[in-house]
Order: structure tokens, then sequence, then C-alpha cells
């Protein structure tokens, strides 16, 4: 990667429209991609119910499907360590280079600061509907979800029963 480098972070559970309509901001800018995937050695919870190889496959074939230049963007994984005080360090062990990120979110915005990262916002776009959470939640309750996420994503999904899965993480949490 040459040009100036983003790198956006984030969990992609799943990876929906406000995700896609992000990485289509930060592509136009002409600048390059580091989609980094978080919280990769969990799945199979109802925070984190996909794994790191089912959320690069969402992201992946989204970026396909809006026909976005692959040769622009690196999709890695990242597992969590739970020391604020290194993470962006350690975020940098698992990326290329990058010259700048892109977050809305506050803890992530003061760690990259504390590091000395450019932060630019991502935005605007529809954060109460668009939201990993809400979207699994619809997804549980057997509400309209599909709306929200590139139909990548949910030819994914359906694919590895990912709505069952969903629903026995929930049940399991609820018994024990």
């Amino acid at each position: 990667m040459t040009n100036q480098c983003g790198i956006f972070v984030g969990r992609f559970n799943p990876f929906h429209n406000g995700h896609l309509q992000a990485t289509k901001q930060i592509l136009a800018q002409g600048d390059e991609l580091i989609v980094a995937i978080g919280s990769t050695q969990e799945s199979h919870t109802f925070q984190n119910p996909f794994t790191a190889g089912e959320r690069i496959l969402m992201i992946h074939n989204s970026l396909i499907e809006a026909n976005l230049p692959l040769s622009k963007i690196i999709i890695t994984s990242v597992p969590d360590i739970h020391r604020y005080s290194i993470w962006v360090k350690h975020l940098k062990s698992y990326c290329p280079p990058f010259t700048y990120a892109i977050t809305n979110n506050e803890l992530t915005k003061r760690l990259f600061f504390e590091a000395g990262v450019t932060v630019k916002p991502i935005g605007p776009f529809n954060r109460s509907e668009l939201n990993g959470t809400r979207i699994r939640k619809l997804m549980l309750e057997g509400n309209q979800w599909k709306e929200l996420v590139p139909l990548a994503v949910t030819k994914i999904i359906e694919s590895i029963d990912g709505i069952s899965r969903i629903r026995s993480i929930s049940d399991s949490k609820i018994k024990c």
C-alpha cells in the first residue's frame, strides 16, 4: 500500500450497510483501506456470533458485490488483548502500516489519539438503525433485518444457519 491508508476497526458482527457506506466514503477519497476485524478469537456468543472466517467472507463478498476495488483493501483479523494501554501497538502488529484511523467510537478515538495516530470520523449514517447489536436482536426476535445488511451478508448468514445459531446462543444464555 502506497497512498494514504486508513484503518477501519470493528467487530463486524455482522458487516452491515453502515460499514459498507463508511468503506465507500473512505475509498472515494482515493485512499487505501485496512479493514481490521476485532475480537476474532471469539465466536458463538450473542455479542460475537460469527467466526473470524465468516466475518472475513461477509466483508469480502460485500465489497465484491458493491464493485469496490479490492486492490485497495486489505482485510485482517485481530484478537483482543483486553489491555487498552497497549491496544494500538497490538493492532499495528497485526496490520500493514496505516496513516490514520477511521472511527466514531470514543474509546477507540482516545486510544489512537494517545498513540499519536490521526483519527477521522465516519459518517454520517443512521447509527440507531445500523448497528450490530440491534441487527442481532432483530434476528433473534424474527424481525426484519435483511435490508440493513448487504445481500452478500444475508446469503452467508443463511448458508451457515446463522439465525438458528443466534437463537441457540441466546437460549443457552437464558438457561445458565
